[in-house]
């Protein structure tokens, strides 16, 4: 089954969805910004994906600004993927993700991991969403409200 274009969709979340809305690409910028894992080859070797669907998905996320494609930094021949700031504005995506994962599908992983604060060596708390006055709110607490002539989806 072909995926369903959503680049025009009326929800930002499904337009988000539809720039990064696939596991491989998920993995490579969590990758890229957690492992500072940069080139070709180390994604390649840390993910182990096929050639073909790195190089393509490594051509999207360049294409739509969350990685830049960058001559290497030791004067190599080689290049490098860095984020852009689009690309590190999904960290705290990527962090609650992964936060679920590890709270409700951990069980039977070969390795146990858990992110932690590299200055203290402490487990990051889990995030939360939070109001503006600091108040932690959950999906009963918000709504959608259109600033536009649209309908508001989600």
């Amino acid at each position: 089954m072909k995926k369903k274009c959503l680049a025009q969709h009326d929800c930002p979340l499904a337009r988000g969805y539809n720039v990064i809305g696939d596991w491989w690409s998920l993995l490579i910028v969590m990758q890229i910004l957690t492992l500072k894992t940069h080139r070709f080859s180390e994604l390649e070797a840390g993910l182990g994906m096929a050639k073909n669907i790195l190089t393509a998905r490594l051509r999207k996320l360049v294409a739509e600004g969350i990685l830049e494609k960058r001559p290497a930094a030791d004067g190599s021949a080689y290049h490098e993927y860095v984020p852009t700031e689009r690309g590190r504005d999904l960290y705290t995506v990527l962090v609650a993700l992964r936060q679920w994962g590890e709270r409700h599908y951990a069980a039977g992983c070969r390795t146990e991991t858990h992110l932690v604060d590299k200055s203290t060596g402490q487990p990051l708390p889990p995030l939360e969403v939070r109001s503006a006055d600091g108040r932690s709110i959950g999906p009963e607490d918000l709504e959608i409200v259109a600033t536009g002539a649209t309908n508001p989806m989600l």
